[in-house]
């Protein structure tokens, strides 16, 4: 379980001796994960985070997600008969992006069904 705080409970950078609290950092990595959700941001905190096993997990899922939306688009396009379907593919990743989201900001190192297998697969 991921551990909770209360807002002003943390202490202040001058408390801690002039450095940042455990918190503070893993708040930060969890927010880093969170954002790798949102499309093309993946793609760029997948290339700089490159110190945080955490926060790479989530943006390789990210980045997955950010992949299949662009080929939906793509097929949406060239195949205009199939917007239902493309609609209907397009719900279903949102809906893993605010899983994905969700789970990544509360500290889960969730693995989303077939996204995250192939995610694993990303060597970056």
């Amino acid at each position: 379980m991921p551990e909770e705080s209360t807002p002003g409970s943390s202490a202040s950078p001058s408390d801690a001796g002039g450095s940042l609290p455990s918190t503070t950092k893993k708040s930060d990595e969890n927010l880093m994960a969170a954002i790798s959700y949102l499309w093309i941001l993946s793609i760029i905190i997948l290339l700089t985070k490159k110190d945080s096993d955490y926060v790479k997990f989530h943006a390789r899922q990210g980045v997955v997600l950010f992949a299949a939306s662009i080929a939906l688009w793509f097929i949406g396009i060239v195949l205009p008969f199939l917007s239902p379907v493309v609609w209907l593919l397009d719900l279903v990743i949102l809906i893993a992006v605010i899983i994905g989201f969700i789970k990544a900001y509360g500290g889960e190192r969730h693995k989303l069904p077939v996204v995250g297998d192939i995610s694993e697969s990303i060597n970056l």
